[in-house]
């Protein structure tokens, strides 16, 4: 898919881009490279793996990383009980080996997110979402796959992928990521978006809701992002609920009670609806 092509298919899924992201994007699907993408939570590092999934019309494999993730949860996992069942019907069986051996085939083979991204007959996305919560250890797990586009199972061998995958990492920078995941990876870093960025992101996601509300929404939305005392940051999904809600109550203009009425859609912390009150918009 050349960049005309994807660009097609990022306006045909109401994605607002720029040059850059349609490039960073278009060039990592060429040469196959995994791409890393940084940036604030909320400014919409995992929509682009569910826009690219949509434009490239592939299966989205999501893996969720969190504190003490291992490869029981990313890679694989055996079928325990089946393999006792298994064993207990074929006790009286004269070659045990044989016996063994079949336990470790693909019948007990249980697949998690990352082998089954690269065993799919067909090139899927690979969302691997927020990497700087998984442990070091993890991190460097990776590598392999990232690499070499294959895994290792003590007990089957090397595992090449049959399809390769488009690779989404994404970081809030919750801890520093190591220079080996980064030199595997192509590399993105989202700010959040400008007002007028703000402002077509709206329009594309929401037509129907009124321009002059879109437009006092995302002005609202830039100020307090720049507030200082805001411990949340809104981010782009925050926008789009709170314009919806607005929409939704028939309001078609955002004056201070209306805010105040809706701020739960916007803000997701009590100490932050001062800071709603405080804030000119």
């Amino acid at each position: 898919m050349d960049l005309k092509q994807l660009q097609e298919k990022m306006d045909a899924a109401h994605y607002v881009y720029d040059d850059t992201l349609l490039t960073v994007l278009g060039v990592s699907l060429e040469l196959g490279r995994p791409l890393l993408i940084e940036g604030a939570a909320g400014v919409g590092k995992t929509e682009i793996a569910k826009v690219m999934a949509q434009a490239l019309d592939r299966d989205l494999v999501r893996l969720q990383c969190y504190e003490g993730l291992d490869e029981s949860k990313a890679l694989y996992e055996w079928n325990y009980q089946k393999q006792l069942l298994s064993i207990q019907v074929n006790m009286g069986t004269e070659d045990k080996d044989a016996l063994t051996r079949g336990l470790f085939s693909d019948e007990y083979l249980l697949e998690r997110p990352l082998l089954k991204s690269i065993r799919s007959e067909k090139p899927v996305v690979l969302l691997i979402d927020e990497i700087d919560k998984a442990d070091e250890e993890f991190e460097a797990f990776l590598l392999e796959l990232l690499s070499e586009m294959q895994v290792s199972i003590p007990e089957v061998g090397t595992i090449r992928a049959r399809s390769v995958p488009f690779v989404v990492l994404t970081s809030n920078r919750a801890r520093p990521l190591s220079e080996a995941l980064r030199r595997r990876c192509a590399y993105l870093y989202i700010q959040y978006p400008d007002l007028e960025k703000e402002l077509s992101i709206l329009r594309a996601k929401l037509p129907h809701v009124d321009d002059r509300l879109c437009a006092q929404v995302a002005l609202a939305v830039q100020k307090l992002r720049s507030n200082e005392s805001v411990m949340k940051k809104p981010s782009i999904a925050e926008t789009l609920d709170w314009a919806a809600a607005l929409d939704a109550l028939g309001i078609r203009e955002l004056t201070p009670d209306a805010m105040l009425k809706t701020a739960g859609f916007v803000l997701k912390n009590s100490e932050d609806f001062s800071a709603l009150e405080e804030c000119h918009v």
